[in-house]
């Protein structure tokens, strides 16, 4: 799948906005399908409300956009960390309203919409910040809102993109949201073909969904003990702690107190939970 080819520098260098910038530049972004994803389009030619608040966040090229606007869409934001590509889309839209192009990075963004469209962002992300990315989609969306879009069914010997599979997402994604639809794509691109899950999750809106740093783990067994301990807590829903062991997000009825969080981690004095300042 050389298509997907994407690196200029080392995967080990940080996955930032210099990094991203770096890509749009060379232009090594071999991950372009230069039109909308097959899924994507015809999934949205199903969206009656053409004033439905639309979020791409990763926007890349933003086929996407165009091809909402085409439709006759009104509302329709792209955020995307890359300065370089940024600029491109603010010349593109610049006679089109409809279409708001923002600078910025993902996870603090504001605003509340109604679907937003996963097309290669959540794969640029390093996988330590999935259980992230998973509380940032539900504060961004409105009650019924959803994710749409597309995930790799597969893995990559290095990232990114970086892969996965039903399995792992089902886990990630319960409480906060409810699998509506992640299946295999059976229209995907023909170098994606039997690669790609078509997803559609509806925020669970009955969920808190919170983000917490987390000190003291050092091991994966120490990982999923915390996680199990923190699950058997009641109204708790779904835990998932990133892969650094560094932030923990919790979907719950109602949200538990801190204390109590602390209380039932502290079985082991190096263990700290400690609300996420976002």
């Amino acid at each position: 799948m050389d298509d997907l080819k994407c690196c200029v520098t080392s995967c080990e260098k940080p996955l930032d906005q210099a990094y991203w910038d770096a890509q749009y530049k060379a232009k090594a972004t071999g991950w372009d399908l230069g039109t909308v994803s097959p899924p994507i389009q015809e999934f949205i030619d199903t969206i009656q409300e053409k004033n439905s608040a639309i979020l791409i966040p990763g926007g890349g090229n933003s086929y996407e956009a165009e091809y909402l606007l085409q439709q006759g869409f009104t509302n329709i934001t792209v955020i995307d960390i890359a300065p370089t590509l940024v600029e491109v889309l603010q010349q593109k839209f610049v006679n089109h309203p409809a279409v708001k192009i923002i600078l910025g990075d993902f996870f603090e963004h504001q605003g509340q919409y109604d679907w937003i469209i996963e097309q290669t962002f959540f794969c640029a992300l390093p996988p330590t910040m999935r259980p992230k990315y998973v509380w940032k989609m539900h504060q961004l969306l409105a009650p019924k809102g959803k994710i749409v879009g597309l995930l790799f069914n597969r893995d990559f010997e290095e990232g990114p993109p970086f892969g996965g599979n039903k399995v792992e997402y089902i886990n990630l994604f319960s409480g906060a949201f409810t699998i509506q639809k992640m299946e295999v794509c059976p229209n995907s691109v023909a170098p994606r073909a039997n690669s790609e899950l078509f997803i559609e999750l509806e925020k669970n809106s009955a969920a808190e969904v919170h983000l917490y740093a987390f000190e003291g783990i050092t091991c994966s067994g120490c990982k999923a003990t915390v996680s199990e301990k923190l699950a058997e807590i009641d109204t708790v829903m779904n835990v998932n702690m990133n892969t650094d062991f560094t932030e923990v997000v919790i979907a719950s009825e109602k949200e538990v107190a801190l204390q109590k969080l602390q209380d039932t981690v502290s079985f082991d004095e190096k263990y700290k939970i400690i609300k996420a300042n976002y």
